[in-house]
């Protein structure tokens, strides 16, 4: 069987080792649809890897991804890696993880929750990693991997 070949980029962002099947979950996170509708993007998932089973990749030209981003993937696939790529180097590589505690990043599903209506920012604590459970730190609601995507 003969491989893919996928143009390298000279500027942008590789976001590698994703949970396979959540690819367009990180898509949907970084808002790539709705700020960026002209982005040139590479998908591929559920790719074979030794050490996952399968992997999702996504290529990113010309932007390079906010800490917050960042922080968002975490939530769905915390065992991620950002490459940012200049001059089709990688000029920086992280690895991602998913916090004990998630701030201001989400809103609480409480609709009686103080951070609907004060301005306070929310706080969760990481109950489950895989499937992802957090708890709302203020009214104690806890919120599935499911209601914390539907947020983005």
């Amino acid at each position: 069987m003969k491989g893919v070949k996928v143009k390298r980029i000279e500027n942008g962002t590789v976001i590698d080792h994703i949970t396979g099947g959540q690819a367009l979950n990180v898509l949907q996170i970084i808002g790539v649809h709705k700020e960026y509708p002209k982005a040139v993007l590479t998908v591929a998932m559920n790719v074979p890897s030794k050490k996952m089973g399968t992997k999702d990749i996504v290529k990113i030209e010309g932007r390079e991804l906010k800490a917050v981003e960042v922080d968002k993937i975490s939530l769905i696939s915390p065992n991620s890696s950002i490459n940012i790529i200049r001059d089709f180097e990688v000029k920086e590589k992280k690895d991602v993880s998913l916090p004990k505690t998630v701030e201001g990043v989400l809103k609480c599903d409480n609709p009686n929750c103080i951070t609907n209506f004060e301005a306070t920012k929310t706080l969760f604590a990481v109950e489950e990693i895989s499937p992802l459970k957090l708890r709302c730190s203020f009214c104690e609601r806890t919120m599935s991997e499911r209601e914390i995507i539907k947020q983005f």
